[in-house]
């Protein structure tokens, strides 16, 4: 009898058909989008932070001051006012961008910016001495980045870049206000036909927590291994 009622209590507020119809709609907009994306977005981002943290570690004033601009401007704006200029403000004046072209570069310019910081601090935790020891033996400066430099500095930034990456993976939830079809649209394309809000948002977050948990595990293996290498 007990039972009988809890169950009867439960009903109205979990939908299992429901559940179980739209589960598997919301899945498939994560991987046809979201896990893309991501992926896309953090590969092309990581390219535009490397060279931004390099400029603004030059000697260049003209570049440094470019990559200066350049991050203050992406860390300075919201990311959601950010996609809407590339979606929508370019499209006002005729430059037509499909919504996932869209995302990308949105995501790509941000995580390059904050990624770019990651990476300089990276290279400048490696002590000078690396640096002497690199000329020391007949190297050049971009030998020495590249051969002895960057190698260091690629175990620091591990930690804070995985955070980046998973951080993103939440991020392309605003994708969905440019109309690209991942993860989160398709729960508010469900709710909007069911009323079933509270559900199917509370579902579409343990979605995303099973990714980012298990890219946190990921993240935990490599450091580890990673540590093997780091002199104790």
């Amino acid at each position: 009898m007990y039972l009988n009622n809890l169950l009867a209590a439960a009903d109205p507020i979990v939908d299992w058909e429901l559940f179980q119809t739209s589960l598997w709609p919301m899945i498939q907009g994560g991987i046809q989008y979201t896990i893309p994306l991501t992926l896309i977005s953090f590969a092309i981002g990581l390219m535009i932070a490397l060279l931004t943290a390099l400029a603004r570690l030059s000697n260049s004033k003209i570049l440094a001051g470019i990559a200066r601009v350049y991050v203050s401007a992406i860390r300075g704006t919201p990311l959601l006012v950010q996609l809407s200029i590339i979606f929508f403000g370019l499209a006002s004046i005729g430059v037509v961008i499909d919504p996932f072209p869209s995302a990308v570069i949105a995501f790509s310019l941000n995580v390059g910016a904050y990624a770019s910081e990651i990476i300089r601090a990276s290279i400048l935790s490696v002590p000078k001495g690396q640096w002497e020891a690199g000329q020391a033996i007949g190297m050049t400066h971009r030998q020495a980045l590249a051969r002895i430099i960057l190698p260091q500095a690629t175990r620091v930034s591990i930690p804070p870049l995985s955070n980046s990456f998973i951080s993103l993976v939440k991020d392309t939830s605003l994708a969905s206000t440019i109309l690209v079809t991942e993860l989160f649209r398709k729960s508010q394309e469900i709710a909007a036909r069911t009323y079933e809000f509270m559900q199917l948002y509370i579902t579409a977050a343990i979605l995303y927590w099973i990714v980012c948990f298990t890219l946190s595990v990921i993240q935990g293996r490599i450091e580890k291994r990673l540590d093997r290498y780091v002199a104790k």
